[in-house]
Formats: structure tokens, sequence, C-alpha cells
């Protein structure tokens, strides 16, 4: 029901049923953790009658502030991670509080993925600030937006929604954000030219492991399609 809270174990299951049938409760113990942080965050965020839409908006206000944050000398790649860290916090807690009370649509979830799709831009960005080749840059966001088309394309026709776990998924793209700022920042502060350098391996990074995996989620897609009939 509307606005009715869930306790966990009403959350994991209503999670799985929009998750492909993935259980949080099974998940690996990090996983576990981060979902149940988000669970606890969405649901004091419920009780205080935060719907998730506006938990949406910081989520990609956050992503924003990653571009014009990690050019800052010295300390701009390490506040473009925090800002990382705190955007994808939120990109978890959004779902929660939808879960939680109960307030899923899918306006709200074209809404996410639409969020989703904007903070990645603002990441790349932030790569090609602090020194990343723009095609690089550019070949990183096509092949990510591509894996999600696919994806997109592949529910439409008739394959159910989690389909393929592959290795360039949405928490991986987070990592490579992440990881790739911190070093980004450490190396910088060795020197200064050493941050391009870093950033760049970071993109090269993203563009393998999201090329892996539009392929591995190709394969997938063509087997449960032809498999479908």
């Amino acid at each position: 029901m509307v606005g009715t809270q869930l306790n966990w174990d009403q959350y994991a299951t209503a999670w799985a049923r929009l998750h492909g049938g993935f259980d949080p409760r099974a998940a690996a113990p990090v996983v576990r953790a981060w979902l149940r942080l988000a669970y606890h965050i969405g649901f004091v965020l419920g009780r205080l009658k935060v719907g998730p839409t506006p938990v949406t908006v910081v989520g990609v206000l956050l992503c924003a502030c990653v571009p014009l944050f990690a050019v800052r000398p010295q300390d701009g790649p390490f506040l473009g991670a925090l800002f990382v860290l705190l955007a994808s916090v939120a990109d978890s807690v959004d779902g929660a509080v939808a879960v939680a009370t109960g307030r899923t649509t899918r306006l709200g979830y074209v809404y996410d993925s639409l969020a989703d799709r904007l903070g990645e831009i603002a990441w790349l960005v932030a790569f090609w600030l602090i020194g990343a080749p723009g095609a690089l840059v550019v070949t990183a966001g096509a092949l990510s937006w591509l894996h999600e088309y696919v994806r997109a394309r592949a529910i439409s026709a008739g394959m159910r929604e989690i389909g393929a776990v592959t290795v360039g998924e949405r928490p991986t793209r987070v990592s490579v954000a992440l990881v790739g700022l911190l070093l980004a920042g450490l190396t910088g502060l060795i020197e200064p030219d050493l941050a391009a350098g870093t950033i760049t391996m970071a993109t090269a990074v993203w563009v393998l492991l999201a090329g892996f995996g539009l392929g591995q989620l190709l394969s997938t897609v063509r087997r449960a399609l032809v498999d479908a009939g």
C-alpha cells in the first residue's frame, strides 16, 4: 500500500521483484550491507515524508558538482571522488525510499535511469577536464549508453528484467569513477602532470570493461531471445 513503511524482509522481497528476482538478503556481504544502509536511510526519509524524486534530484546535483570541483588544484580530484560517492548513495536511496514506502512508479523508474545517465556524463566530463583524451571519454560514455540501451530494448522484446550481470554494470562505473579520481588526486600530489595520465588510464579501464560488458550482454540477449522463440 502506498505510504505504508516496509520492514527489511518486506523491503527485500519487494526489491527483488523489481530487480529480476535477485534477493538482496542472499547478496555478497558488501552488497547486502550497502543495500541495507540504503534501506535504513530510505526508511528514515520516508518517515520524514521525503519522496524519491527529491532524492533523485539531489543525486543529479551532486553529480554536477563532480566536474565543478574536480578541476580545483591539489584537492580537486578528491572532492570529485567524494561527490561521486555521495551521488551513488543518493542513487541507491531514492529507490529505497520508493520501495520502502510503496511509491514505486514507472515514471520514477524513467527518472532514475535518466538521472544515472546524466550523472555518468558529469563524471566523464570531470575525467576530460582533468586530462583524459576527449575521444576516449566519448567512447566510454557511448559504450555505457549502448549497454543500457541494449538492455532496455531487450526487455521490451521479452527478456526478463535483470538479464545478465556483466562487468560493465553501473556499480562498475561508479567504482571506476571513484577509484580513478582518488588515484588521480594521489598521483597529482606527487607530480601535477601525473593526474592526467592516471585519469586517462581510468578512462581506458572504463572503456575496456564497458566494451567487454556490452559483448557479454549482447551474447546473453541473443541466447535469451532465440530460446524464447
